[in-house]
């Protein structure tokens, strides 16, 4: 099957919906696809005669905004592939990042600029730098292009993109401790919104939430299945996306009809006194994915906007989501084991391995692993890297190696176990942090958990579990031992609980778990 690259998708509809709205930001400035077009456009023909050339690579370092989404696709429309920095992460990070992948120019907002130098200028020479004075409804940027930053002479009306060619770079954190960037093709998007587009059913009169960080592979379905199908992608910035109170009234009052999002601003909704007061009929679809939906939780949420049909999406950036699960209508009280990931995805296969790689019966956990046009090419200059995370079967094909442990059961569904890097062992067993964590998310008083093991010289491993209450208020150990024993063996109720007001989270909304360890 051929893709087309992920930029003509913009221009399709660009043709088919000029004047209908494209992106609307949360301070109500919208651009139409016919202007998002134009602007993309202009956006290409500066980076070309700011020497960017196909296969080249190009930094995005400004706050979520229209402006950076009119980046994104004019990089892509010169043939190079787009890399968001994370604008609230440190300079030095993101200057680590965009020189670790050499990128030929960067488009910056002005308030990041000077810090950003500082940094680069130890690391080696800088590329190109456009400077938006801010960014909003796509004005800064124009204004930008219009300072001759770019020369106004125009480029070639097109330049030729192969669906082999990568679209962007998306960096997570590494194991090493320096991010690593995930390399991801046209074909590897198309591949990924087609299917959306199969299963979905979007239209021209959706209005698409875009809650994640543009940093974040949640980003490419919220931007690209609404622009593929001329529908209006709403904008909610950083500050309002981890506010669930004023978040659970803008989805009403943006008539917000697909929403996606990891499950933890979901959850924090469910927990305030507020979300009867809302009109949520525009909402059809609530789709949730990058972490765990506690049940009861995910129960609740049904219960306070039971129209939406409810996806649980499963995969990591490198293949984005490759299994989905339709949750059922009503979720029995009795229940309080998580929900399948689901069945693998219509474009890609899946295979569970053991330890040694080999291929294990249904029924039996190990390793997921995912082929297809939606995996990645593996992790920009990190060969070994790469060929460490792939796993090459006696026919050839190649098999990316995801690192969760999963069983399949008899009906074809995937079961989430854990993280083959969060298993630990614990007197000789093996223990899945995650499964102590579902465990106290039973609890009725309990409204985050987070666990982790610790080195001791003595136990060898100790278990240490923190928590957030409704009430804010400490429970008794006593009562949290026995309420574990009740669904743990003994060897994995924590040794230690400790508890907080609000748990650390990364730039994507998950439970910081490296930050979770530096807190006493």
């Amino acid at each position: 099957m051929t893709h087309t690259p992920l930029h003509h998708l913009l221009d399709s509809s660009a043709r088919a919906f000029p004047d209908r709205t494209a992106i609307e930001d949360f301070s109500k400035r919208n651009i139409t696809y016919r202007r998002l077009a134009i602007l993309s456009d202009r956006v290409r023909d500066s980076l070309y005669h700011l020497g960017v050339r196909r296969g080249d690579r190009v930094g995005v370092y400004m706050q979520k905004s229209i402006d950076a989404v009119a980046s994104f696709f004019g990089i892509m429309k010169a043939g190079a592939a787009y890399v968001p920095v994370d604008p609230g992460a440190p300079a030095s990070r993101n200057a680590f990042v965009l020189h670790n992948c050499s990128v030929k120019a960067v488009l910056i907002e002005k308030c990041f600029e000077r810090e950003f130098r500082t940094e680069y200028e130890a690391l080696g020479v800088q590329p190109a730098i456009l400077i938006l004075d801010t960014v909003g409804g796509g004005q800064a940027l124009e204004s930008a292009l219009s300072k001759g930053q770019g020369l106004p002479e125009r480029t070639p009306e097109k330049v030729k993109v192969s669906s082999d060619d990568l679209a962007y770079i998306l960096y997570t954190s590494g194991s090493t401790g320096k991010p690593k960037g995930v390399m991801l093709t046209h074909k590897n998007a198309v591949s990924f919104v087609d299917w959306c587009s199969e299963v979905f059913k979007p239209s021209c009169a959706d209005r698409f939430s875009s809650h994640a960080p543009f940093h974040f592979d949640l980003s490419i379905l919220d931007i690209y299945l609404s622009i593929k199908h001329g529908a209006t992608v709403v904008l909610f910035g950083e500050k309002i996306g981890k506010d669930p109170v004023s978040l659970a009234a803008a989805i009403s009052e943006r008539k917000i009809s697909i929403w996606y999002s990891a499950p933890s601003i979901l959850s924090l909704m469910t927990q305030h006194d507020h979300m009867e007061d809302y009109d949520y009929s525009h909402l059809q679809m609530i789709l949730f994915a990058g972490e765990v939906f506690p049940v009861k939780h995910l129960r609740t949420l049904k219960t306070l906007i039971p129209g939406p049909k409810y996806f649980n999406l499963y995969g990591p950036t490198e293949t984005n989501v490759c299994t989905f699960y339709e949750v059922p209508g009503r979720i029995p009280d009795v229940r309080v084991k998580p929900f399948p990931i689901g069945k693998v995805c219509s474009h890609l296969q899946t295979m569970v391995v053991d330890q040694q790689g080999k291929k294990v019966d249904s029924g039996k956990d190990g390793e997921l692993c995912v082929s297809g046009p939606s995996v990645t090419q593996g992790y920009w200059q990190l060969p070994q890297r790469t060929s460490s995370a792939f796993l090459v079967d006696p026919s050839g094909q190649s098999w990316y190696k995801t690192g969760d442990i999963v069983l399949e059961e008899a009906d074809g569904n995937y079961i989430y176990i854990g993280r083959r890097d969060r298993m630990v062992k614990k007197r000789g067993y093996r223990v899945e942090l995650g499964e102590i964590e579902t465990c106290l998310y039973r609890h009725p008083a309990v409204r985050e958990a987070g666990v982790i093991a610790l080195q001791d010289d003595e136990a060898g491993v100790k278990i240490k579990a923190f928590l957030c209450t409704k009430d804010h208020k400490r429970l008794s150990l006593i009562e949290l031992k026995r309420f574990c024993a009740e669904a743990l063996p003994l060897y994995m109720i924590p040794d230690l609980f400790c508890f907080h007001d609000s748990l650390p989270k990364t730039s994507t909304g998950k439970i910081d778990y490296q930050m979770l360890k530096e807190l006493n």
